[in-house]
């Protein structure tokens, strides 16, 4: 263990969508620096599994069902972590969905769930947990899963990509609050870059073949390219404790993203795409 995550060893976490990729990895590893973990996610089966092998490693784990589009099942994750382990130390609200289509095709029912789980499931979060961190007035950290997404633009993922430009600015505006209550709680972002987790295989996918055919080109890139939720882990709980806002998997990527976004901001350009990318989606 380092002696940055250190911090962290006897505390509580509480991960949202920790029965796989990242937040599986975040489980894992905060397991193993000495911390008893909450791991909450839709799909029990894999939770209790993970938190089940977790236990055997003589670490504490406790799996809870929580749907996060449901603020009381978020109520219910909280008083739950309460009652059972105290103060939260941790909370990462990491859980979210894929959802591919245009956006006209999208059916209302999967745009509510879609804005539901990847957006109000993190406010929700905070909601349930953040007073009693506040009452508790203990170093704590808050950690919003977002995306290099949230720093881009992207067809066929609007749904997704937009509620991730959401979840960054609500952290920001989090850590502002987080200031203006002089509070000792460290809010972060974390940007995830390529990482192979289950959301394009668990993606709501649209009828339009486009659709079908961007989910296999980005599900083939994140198979090939991208690192596992546990290497993702490894790179971002160190941040964590750190005390960094801006956490990500791959920072060469996401400061391309930030610059292409400032830029493109700046400049008040129409909305582009590089050629190859364009090219993928058959257009040009």
């Amino acid at each position: 263990m380092t002696q940055d995550m250190g911090v962290f060893k006897g505390g509580v976490a509480v991960i949202t969508g920790a029965g796989s990729g990242i937040g599986e990895g975040l489980a894992r590893l905060a397991a193993r620096q000495g911390m008893r973990v909450v791991l909450a996610d839709v799909a029990m089966e894999r939770a209790e599994s993970v938190a089940e092998e977790i236990r055997s490693a003589g670490a504490e784990a406790l799996a809870v069902h929580t749907d996060v589009s449901e603020p009381e099942a978020l109520d219910r994750l909280a008083a739950v972590t309460h009652e059972t382990f105290g103060d939260v130390t941790l909370l990462v609200n990491n859980a979210g969905i894929e959802t591919l289509g245009f956006c006209w095709e999208l059916p209302a029912a999967v745009w509510e769930k879609t804005l539901n789980i990847n957006i109000h499931g993190a406010i929700h979060g905070v909601r349930a947990f953040a007073p009693r961190m506040l009452e508790a007035g203990k170093r704590a950290w808050i950690a919003n899963t977002t995306s290099i997404g949230g720093l881009g633009m992207m067809p066929i993922q609007t749904s997704y990509v937009l509620s991730k430009h959401a979840i960054l600015s609500f952290s920001e505006c989090l850590y502002l609050e987080m200031q203006v209550k002089k509070a000792p709680i460290q809010v972060s972002a974390i940007l995830p870059g390529p990482v192979a987790t289950r959301i394009f295989e668990d993606s709501k996918t649209g009828e339009d073949p486009v659709n079908a055919h961007h989910r296999e080109i980005m599900r083939n890139m994140l198979k090939a390219d991208g690192i596992s939720g546990y290497e993702a882990a490894e790179r971002i709980l160190p941040q964590l404790a750190e005390g960094k806002f801006w956490v990500s998997t791959h920072p060469e990527i996401t400061a391309e993203f930030a610059a292409n976004r400032a830029q493109h901001l700046s400049s008040q350009a129409d909305p582009t795409l590089p050629p190859e990318v364009l090219a993928g989606l058959g257009v040009g």
